[in-house]
């Protein structure tokens, strides 16, 4: 027996695929005796093989899991999300002790976590949903960690997760912090993955419209983002897209993004907070807009069929400055950027009272700031923002960020108009910008709708004019 194993794991890790290997490998790299555990024995066996040297302490079984386990037990499930975290509940909840912890460190839905909270702490166990963001790279040197549920389990489990977290260049602060009670890690894990879905269709949509308009090779827009990525929009989606721009196909020699398939896939969880938002009546656009946006992408064989039958506009050169038109679309990017992060916050803020969760909304973006997908230097704002008004009910109404999205209004407006007259989608740059126009109202037209409900179903309405509940016989 090792001296890891004599002395007990620190934590155990079950389920060994990619992002359950790195975290094993972060941990062990921080100074902690991990025990590995998978379903699929050899799995674990050929990775503690290749991995020969380290603080690893194999666990065939479940039961050889707990029996190798400091008390309390700390235990993090990277399995599948869904029905088989269920069932490695029901076969590992039995062998353990009151005030062992479980954490949940896949993407799992927040109200299943939350479900599983209330079941485990009836039996005296600790269970928390741990939202971890950074991909494969991050789970290995350091990703975004947002862990829900008792406090008492953060009290255990905060400093190891600190060692293992990102650390944000600005002031080295740990990316993580305790979010919530119950599902509330989950939670943010999945807003966040929202705002990346937002993100992701925003910076595809500006590649769409300079590649469309202006003709513009890889080379240029690599060259392109990698200049935006030097300015406000300085972020880890940004600074990848250039990378991929660069990329070269070596049976083609055509750019690899131009023989990538135009169907992208999604694993669920934007959907969720697209879902979760319209049971809260909690506007995100945005959000919406990507998810239907890639929806719409995996119906390629239909598209193609409609390409040749439905029409749209005749194309013609652009005969507009071109680097104008660079600038507006960075600068329609950014303002989008701005209305979709102003959506996610303010479904956090509405979740938060929704839920009772208490979110700390400044605390949340600085967590966001390294390691995970969305990284950008654009989240300092975002918490900065809350710590001068942490009631703050929308990013819009901050002074920082009014003045930065009035100063971009002209190249927004016009960026959406030039895609529109062209018959280029723009879904999430139109729905960016509906929503500000929307928020900025001070009348919709909205009294047409609750008019009409009245008409055909009595729904009754509100006056401008009086107080109280009014009814109208139309005809």
């Amino acid at each position: 027996m090792s001296d890891a194993a004599a002395a007990g794991g620190d934590i155990a890790v079950s389920g060994l695929a990619v992002m359950g290997q790195n975290l094993v490998l972060n941990l062990e790299r921080n100074g902690f005796h991990v025990v590995v555990h998978n379903r699929t024995t050899s799995k674990m066996t050929d990775f503690v093989a290749e991995h020969g040297g380290k603080k690893l302490i194999p666990a065939v079984t479940l039961e050889d899991v707990v029996a190798k386990l400091k008390r309390p037990r700390r235990i993090l499930l990277m399995v599948q999300a869904g029905r088989p975290v269920d069932a490695v509940l029901d076969a590992l909840v039995p062998l353990l002790d009151i005030g062992d912890i479980v954490m949940d460190g896949g993407n799992s839905y927040f109200a299943d976590t939350e479900r599983r909270s209330r079941e485990l702490t009836q039996k005296g166990l600790v269970y928390m949903g741990v939202g971890v963001s950074g991909g494969e790279e991050g789970a290995l040197w350091g990703p975004s960690i947002m862990p829900g549920g008792a406090p008492e389990g953060w009290a255990s489990v905060g400093p190891m997760l600190r060692a293992i977290s990102a650390k944000a260049e600005e002031d080295g602060q740990p990316c993580v912090s305790y979010i919530g009670s119950g599902g509330a890690g989950h939670y943010v894990k999945m807003v966040h993955n929202g705002i990346e879905y937002g993100d992701m269709q925003l910076i595809a949509e500006a590649y769409d419209i300079l590649r469309q308009v202006l003709d513009l090779s890889a080379a240029e827009l690599a060259d392109i983002f990698a200049s935006w990525n030097e300015g406000e929009l300085d972020s880890f989606l940004i600074e990848i897209t250039s990378k991929i721009f660069r990329r070269t196909d070596e049976e083609s020699g055509n750019p690899l993004v131009d023989m990538v398939l135009d169907k992208a896939k999604q694993k669920g969880t934007g959907k969720w907070t697209s879902q979760n938002a319209m049971d809260l009546g909690a506007p995100i656009p945005t959000i919406n807009s990507a998810v239907t946006g890639r929806i719409v992408s995996a119906l390629k064989e239909e598209r193609l069929v409609s390409s040749d039958r439905l029409p749209g506009p005749e194309p013609a050169p652009y005969d507009g400055d071109r680097q104008e038109l660079i600038d507006a679309t960075r600068d329609a990017l950014y303002a989008s950027k701005i209305s979709a992060y102003a959506q996610g916050m303010a479904l956090l803020r509405q979740a938060s009272e929704e839920y009772g969760y208490g979110l700390n909304l400044g605390e949340i973006a600085a967590l966001w700031r390294a390691g995970c997908i969305i990284r950008a230097r654009f989240l300092n704002h975002i918490t900065d923002a809350y710590s001068r008004n942490p009631s703050l009910t929308n990013l819009l109404l901050d002074d920082q960020f009014r003045a930065a999205v009035t100063q971009r209004l002209p190249a927004w407006r016009k960026v959406v108009q030039i895609a529109v007259a062209r018959g280029i989608p723009t879904p999430a740059f139109s729905a960016s910008l509906a929503y500000y126009d929307s928020y900025r109202s001070a009348r919709l037209p909205a009294n047409l709708i609750q008019a009409q409900r009245d008409f055909f179903g009595a729904h009754t309405y509100e006056r401008t004019d009086r107080e109280g509940i009014f009814h109208s016989e139309w005809e």
